[in-house]
C-alpha cells in the first residue's frame, strides 16, 4: 500500500496493537487511564482516521452480548442489595469445621455462583467476606483467596453466562445453553476439586487437620422480600435458558422483572451497574472490528485456520498464549470472526471457552478476577504478591488445562 491509503493502514494497526496491549497492561505511563477509556479511545481513533465508519462501528457492537452483560449485572445488583451473599458467607462460617472444610466450601461457593452471576462479581463481593471470614476463624487469608479467585474462573467456564468470554462465544456459536454446560460443567467440576488438592498440598501447614476457632458470624443486613424476588428472577432465567429461550432475552427478562418495584429506586440500581465494563467491550467491539475493514481478518485466519485443525491440544495452546499476552475477552474477539468457517466450529469454540477461562488463572495479571481480588485485600492490608499468587496459580492452570483438553478430546 502507498501513499494516503497506506498511511491510514498502517496507523490503524498501530492503533490496534497500541489499545490491545494497553487492554492487557491495564495502564498506560503517566495516564490515568483504565481498560474501558483504552478501549474506547482506541476505537474513536480508528473511526476518525477512517479505518472504519461510523456506521461501520456501531454494526461492530454485538448487542446480544452488550445485553446479556448488562441484564447480568441487574440481577447481580439486586442479589447484592437483598444480603444473598452474606447469607452465603455465613452458611461458609457455619458449616465449616475445619481449615480444609473453609477451603472446600469456598471453592465451592465461589465455583457454583460463578457460573450463574459472573466471575468478576462473584470475586467483588466476596473478597470482603472471605477476609472476613478468615478474621472471624482465625485462619491466614491468602490461600483461601488463591482459592476464591481460580473456583471463579474455573467454575465460570460451566455456563455461558460464567464469563464474559463466554458470553460472546455463547452468542457468537449459537450453541445452546443446556449442550454448553453438558460439555464444560464436568471439566469445571473436577477443576474445582484440583484447586482443592493443589492448594491443599502447596499450603500443607496450613491445612494440617485441625478444628477451627469458632468467633461470632458475621453481620449482614438483608431485605427479605427483596431476596425472594431476586432468587425467583435467577430461577425463571436458569428455566428459560434451559427451555431454550435466547439467552440475553431470558437475562433481559429477569431484570426487567427485579425493576419492577415499589420499594427500590432505579437510579440506585443503576448506580451499582459496571457501565465502565460495557463501555470496555463496546470499545473492543470496534477495535476488532477494524481487523475486518481494513482487510486483516484474511491474514489472521491464514495464521489460525491451520492451527485450529491441528485440534484441541493446538488450538488450547494458542488461546492460553493470547489469553496472557493480550487477555481472554481480545483473544476471544481475534477468533470469533474465523470460527464459523474452521472444519469443526463447535469444537472450536467451547476449546475456546475453556482454554481462554483456564488461562487467566496462570498469574496475577491473568484476569480481572485476579486483579480486582489482589486490589480489595491490598486496601485492607492484606498482600498477594505476583510471586506468592504463582505457586499454585501455575500448577493449578496446568493441570485444569490438561484436563480440559483430554476430556473435549474424548467428548468431541
Amino acid at each position: 500500500m502507498v501513499g494516503l491509503e497506506g498511511i491510514v493502514y498502517w496507523l490503524s494497526l498501530a492503533i490496534i496493537v497500541a489499545t490491545l496491549i494497553g487492554v492487557a497492561v491495564g495502564r498506560y505511563p503517566f495516564l490515568r487511564m483504565n481498560r474501558a477509556t483504552i478501549a474506547l479511545t482506541g476505537a474513536t481513533a480508528l473511526i476518525v482516521l477512517g479505518a472504519l465508519t461510523l456506521e461501520e462501528a456501531y454494526a461492530a457492537l454485538d448487542l446480544d452480548t452488550l445485553t446479556l452483560l448488562f441484564a447480568m449485572m441487574i440481577l447481580n445488583v439486586n442479589l447484592r442489595r437483598a444480603g444473598f451473599f452474606g447469607v452465603v458467607g455465613n452458611g461458609v462460617v457455619r458449616f465449616a469445621h475445619s481449615s480444609r472444610q473453609l477451603l472446600a466450601l469456598i471453592i465451592v461457593a465461589s465455583g457454583l455462583l460463578s457460573a450463574v452471576f459472573l466471575n468478576d462479581t462473584i470475586v467483588l463481593v466476596f473478597t470482603p467476606l472471605v477476609l472476613e471470614i478468615c478474621a472471624t476463624v482465625n485462619r491466614r487469608p491468602i490461600p483461601y483467596l488463591v482459592a476464591l479467585v481460580t473456583a471463579a474462573n474455573i467454575g465460570s467456564t460451566a455456563t455461558i453466562t460464567g464469563n464474559p468470554q463466554n458470553m460472546i462465544i455463547g452468542v457468537a456459536s449459537e450453541i445452546p445453553f443446556t449442550h454448553f454446560t453438558a460439555y464444560l460443567g464436568p471439566v469445571a467440576l473436577v477443576g474445582l476439586a484440583l484447586i482443592w488438592v493443589v492448594l491443599v498440598w502447596v499450603y500443607r501447614q496450613e491445612f494440617a487437620p485441625m478444628r477451627l476457632t469458632k468467633s461470632p458470624m458475621i453481620e449482614i443486613r438483608t431485605e427479605p422480600s427483596l431476596l425472594r424476588k431476586s432468587l425467583l428472577a435467577t430461577g425463571l432465567m436458569v428455566m428459560g435458558l434451559v427451555l431454550g429461550m435466547p439467552i440475553p432475552l431470558a437475562a433481559l427478562a429477569a431484570a426487567a422483572l427485579l425493576l419492577i418495584s415499589r420499594r427500590t429506586e432505579p437510579e440506585g440500581v443503576f448506580r451499582e451497574v459496571d457501565w465502565s465494563l460495557l463501555v470496555f467491550f463496546a470499545g473492543l467491539f470496534i477495535v476488532t472490528g477494524a481487523l475486518e475493514t481494513l482487510g486483516v481478518s484474511d491474514t489472521l485466519f491464514a495464521l489460525l485456520q491451520p492451527i485450529a485443525e491441528r485440534g484441541i491440544l493446538t488450538l488450547t495452546a494458542t488461546g492460553v498464549v493470547l489469553s496472557n499476552l493480550i487477555s481472554n475477552v481480545p483473544a476471544v474477539l481475534l477468533f470469533r470472526p474465523f470460527v464459523p468457517s474452521f472444519p469443526a466450529p463447535t469444537q472450536a469454540w467451547l476449546t475456546l471457552a475453556m482454554a481462554t477461562t483456564f488461562a487467566g488463572n496462570l498469574t496475577l495479571l491473568g484476569s480481572v478476577a485476579n486483579l480486582i481480588v489482589a486490589e480489595i485485600a491490598k486496601r485492607r492490608g492484606v498482600e498477594l504478591s505476583f510471586g506468592e499468587y504463582l505457586r499454585a496459580g501455575v500448577p493449578i492452570t496446568l493441570l485444569s488445562l490438561a484436563l480440559g483438553v483430554v476430556w473435549l478430546a474424548v467428548v468431541l
